[in-house]
């Protein structure tokens, strides 16, 4: 088990096998198992907002959404390193993942997760309730709960507009979006 230390505490570095059950259950597509695997009820596309000063309210309206979904165990946050980006932990080792890309993987709390820097790249509790996974290249992220994490999604007054419901096998390309 690895640590690092940040903020004046220690903090638990996830490792491969942390993240084994999503390596098995996604492939390169562009349907949702692109980036979750298929042992969710429900999966969504959220859009991310094209306006920078909207990106702090749509983080907080998603953060509070996933904290009421019924997990209060802790989250493990995934930052892909991609060079222009705050992986948070620089020292810490990487996990790969997806089609080879380094992840640092930290045990940390809900509340770090809008903290550290913009959201992290991939969010899951540790009871694996549900999942939340932005690709480097896309320009939504892709969500795989139960049913009621989605329809919250949905019925939220400012996220709602940007999420769509996606079946395993849809594609899950937002209409105007592209997948690279």
């Amino acid at each position: 088990m690895n640590w690092v230390s940040r903020d004046g505490r220690d903090w638990q570095i996830g490792a491969a096998a942390d993240v084994a059950w999503i390596d098995a259950g996604t492939s390169v597509g562009t349907t949702i198992t692109s980036g979750i695997p298929p042992v969710f009820d429900d999966y969504a596309t959220v859009v991310l907002p094209e306006n920078p000063s909207e990106q702090e309210r749509h983080d907080h309206a998603l953060i509070s959404l996933l904290r009421r979904s019924g997990s209060s165990q802790r989250w493990w946050l995934g930052y892909l390193e991609t060079g222009g980006s705050d992986i948070v932990f620089p020292e810490a080792p990487r996990v790969r993942l997806y089609p080879g890309w380094p992840y640092v993987l930290v045990l940390a709390g809900p509340e770090h997760a809008a903290s550290w820097r913009l959201l992290p790249d991939l969010m899951f509790p540790t009871d694996r309730s549900w999942l939340v996974s932005t690709l480097w290249d896309d320009t939504w992220s892709c969500v795989g709960g139960p049913v009621s994490l989605v329809d919250s999604l949905l019925s939220h007054p400012d996220l709602g507009p940007r999420v769509r419901r996606v079946g395993v096998d849809e594609n899950t390309t937002p209409p105007g979006h592209q997948a690279i």
